[in-house]
């Protein structure tokens, strides 16, 4: 079971990390770290999208790394999330999120401040990258009107 999760979804795990560490070894210690704790946590595992769980744990692995090393991660430029290229208000940004729908909010959050790619999110939701595409683009869109509105 467990060799057929990591031959299917290492490239995925490992891609994922790649880009948020931009180092090879790092990135490839991370995804081995990844799936001795998929092994350990195997017997608790409900079945569900093997691909949302498994980047979960990735994900989790790199959070406990940069906690331990205290190192920080770069966030998103903010003209990535459509707001305009003005000093931005921390504070606006969040209302405008928060006011989104539930489902585009996490589409945001996902790809802006977890990292994840739109095929890793596709991956999780069992949508297509196409659709994912549409949606955040969509999400983008109303997170750019709700800014507009708060100015």
């Amino acid at each position: 079971m467990i060799e057929e999760l990591y031959r299917e979804h290492w490239p995925l795990v490992c891609g994922f990390l790649l880009r948020r560490t931009r180092d090879p070894h790092l990135a490839e210690d991370l995804a081995q770290e990844t799936f001795i704790k998929a092994t350990r946590a195997l017997l608790g595992w409900r079945g569900e999208n093997a691909a949302a769980w498994l980047l979960t744990i990735a994900r989790n692995a790199l959070v406990d790394h940069v906690r331990r090393s205290h190192r920080e991660l770069a966030l998103p430029n903010p003209d990535e999330l459509g707001v305009p290229p003005l000093h931005v208000e921390s504070l606006d940004v969040r209302d405008a999120l928060e006011r989104l729908p539930e489902q585009q909010y996490r589409l945001l959050t996902l790809v802006y401040f977890e990292g994840f790619s739109m095929v890793e999110v596709a991956a999780m939701t069992g949508r297509s990258h196409n659709s994912i595409k549409t949606a955040v683009w969509r999400a983008r869109a109303a997170f750019a009107d709700l800014y507009r509105e708060n100015q």
